[in-house]
């Protein structure tokens, strides 16, 4: 089994949100999907423009 892809740096405020909603890795953040992450409160345009970009690597 692969090794998870780790979360940019994104920030703080975004990662403590993510880590809430369960969100810690790359493979998490596909899983779940940008479009119901954005909607958390911490995570701003800038991580999801961050988000997207390493998703798309």
């Amino acid at each position: 089994m692969d090794a998870p892809r780790p979360l940019p740096a994104i920030g703080a405020p975004a990662v403590r949100a993510l880590a809430a909603a369960g969100v810690r890795s790359l493979d998490d953040a596909e899983g779940v999907g940008l479009d119901h992450l954005e909607a958390l409160h911490g995570v701003g345009p800038k991580a999801i423009r961050l988000l997207r970009a390493a998703l798309e690597q």
